[in-house]
């Protein structure tokens, strides 16, 4: 029941808050369990990244029964100073995407170039 994800090693593009973020934005209703199971984070870091979140004003919660619904600022400037300008929707935009999406990207419909 309280499985702790086998760890990652090495470096990633993504930070664990932006993963959360994006978990969130893929499903409002997710519960902390859920969450930390596909960010492969244990729920103790999945609650304190959450609590981050809202308390720089990136999130916020309401309770619903023994649920949580989450609703993210979009608007939301990023903090980094290098992504000055760069908005919550602007980072999520690369980190959400539909079912529809990910199964065209791969092959086919990709005009980048990239493997």
């Amino acid at each position: 029941m309280n499985d702790v994800p086998e760890p990652h090693t090495g470096w990633t593009f993504v930070t664990n808050h932006a993963r959360v973020l994006a978990a969130i934005a893929d499903n409002h209703h997710a519960r902390i369990r859920d969450i930390a199971a596909h960010c492969r984070l244990t729920e103790r870091a999945v609650q304190k990244i959450i609590a981050d979140l809202e308390g720089d004003g990136y999130l916020s919660h309401t309770r619903e029964g023994r649920a949580n619904t989450y609703r993210i600022e979009p608007g939301k400037i990023l903090r980094h100073p290098a992504e000055a300008g760069l908005t919550v929707t602007s980072l999520l935009s690369l980190l959400v995407q539909d079912e529809a999406d990910r199964t065209l990207l791969p092959d086919a419909h990709r005009r980048d170039g990239m493997a």
